[in-house]
């Protein structure tokens, strides 16, 4: 790795800030921000608004204009080299004069895969890699997923009583937590590519799935409801709704009023006990969905856990408990001894108006570059 000054590191640091300005918005491409920097003074920022618009470098170019020449670009992923909807910013950099590149990371998209670096020092300029890495690799954790491993970074989330209960044994659950928690799960919402649930939930609750909270921007997640027979209604409410609603199936019957509904209808083979979990999240991958944020009852949720298929657990616990005659979080048959535990290591734990929101991981984690989990 280079020897990196404490300027390289806060040029970098300002980049991952720029980058994050379109956590909301960016999807699927990835989040990258880009600073150009000439003679210790910032001549140029951008970052990557929305797919298909300028990427993070060009956008810093055109704010620095004929100043970019001879200054470095501090960028937070690997310039691309290939025309996709706009053209190759390796290109651009390279016509722009400039001297130095320093990135945070390797783009792993094949397209991308070093070829950009390659082409940069090819015409003449210094490139170096490495800065800051594990930030730009957390920015990223759902582009990264999808690429190297094929399938979106699984986000379960729970809301729960302090004593684990999701629901009375009624299905009563309006509402566990408070309006401050409800409202940051927006915040998840928006920043997914999709929302998932399963047709129990659907038939209980008939939630839109939806992000309602306009100041995160217009976007409207994919909507996948895993429904082996189809037993979702034709005028479930996230069938009336913006958006794109994605549902798997095993017996596909029943597709016609949903299709004709608005509804997308996908048939696969039965997995272990129904869908195959696995081959839901490979179709995703290769829909373009980074984050999967999964909002669902018991069954689903302690399915995808016993498939090993959770990468990060993000709970909102209430300040009161519920008794014995609930739901749980998980319903986990095969766990039946102390030994089929599973090992999590909190990341964040937060006050959220009364609740409590516990952000759990299990490891190793994406952005340690060895990323977890199957399908």
């Amino acid at each position: 790795m280079a020897d990196f000054s404490a300027a390289d590191s806060e040029h970098m640091a300002r980049a991952l800030r720029l980058a994050r300005l379109g956590w909301y918005t960016a999807h699927p491409n990835p989040r990258v921000g880009c600073v150009l920097v000439r003679d210790g003074e910032v001549v140029g920022e951008g970052w990557h608004a929305v797919a298909g618009e300028a990427h993070a470098e060009i956008n810093a170019l055109r704010m620095a204009g004929e100043r970019a020449r001879g200054s470095t670009a501090y960028v937070t992923l690997e310039p691309c080299a290939h025309h996709g909807k706009t053209a190759p910013c390796a290109d651009a950099l390279l016509g722009a004069g400039i001297a130095r590149v320093v990135a945070a990371m390797q783009d792993p998209f094949a397209d991308v895969a070093g070829q950009g670096f390659a082409r940069l020092a090819d015409g003449g300029v210094e490139v170096e890699t490495g800065l800051l890495e594990t930030e730009a690799r957390l920015l990223n954790e759902g582009f990264l997923s999808r690429i190297e491993r094929g399938r979106p970074l699984l986000r379960l989330k729970i809301a729960a009583s302090l004593d684990g209960a999701t629901a009375m044994a009624t299905g009563e659950s309006h509402w566990i937590t408070g309006p401050e928690a409800r409202r940051d799960v927006q915040r998840f919402r928006a920043a997914s590519g999709a929302i998932m649930t399963g047709s129990g939930t659907v038939l209980a609750d008939d939630p839109a799935l939806t992000v309602r909270d306009e100041g995160l921007g217009e976007r409207q997640p994919l909507r996948v409801v895993l429904d082996s027979r189809l037993r979702t209604p034709a005028t479930a409410k996230m069938l009336r709704s913006d958006g794109e609603t994605l549902i798997f199936c095993t017996d596909d019957q029943r597709r016609g009023p949903l299709e004709a509904a608005g509804a997308v209808v996908q048939k696969l083979g039965a997995g272990s006990g129904g869908l195959d979990l696995g081959e839901v999240l490979r179709i995703l991958g290769e829909r373009g969905i980074n984050d999967l944020l999964v909002e669902a009852g018991p069954l689903l949720s302690g399915a995808l856990l016993e498939a090993g298929l959770v990468d990060e657990l993000v709970i909102y616990q209430a300040p009161h408990i519920m008794g014995s005659q609930v739901r749980p979080m998980f319903a986990t048959p095969g766990w039946i001894r102390l030994e089929n535990r599973r090992s999590l290591r909190i990341t964040d734990l937060r006050a959220v108006g009364r609740d409590i929101r516990i952000t759990a991981r299990f490891s190793p984690s994406i952005a340690s570059g060895r990323p977890r989990g199957q399908g």
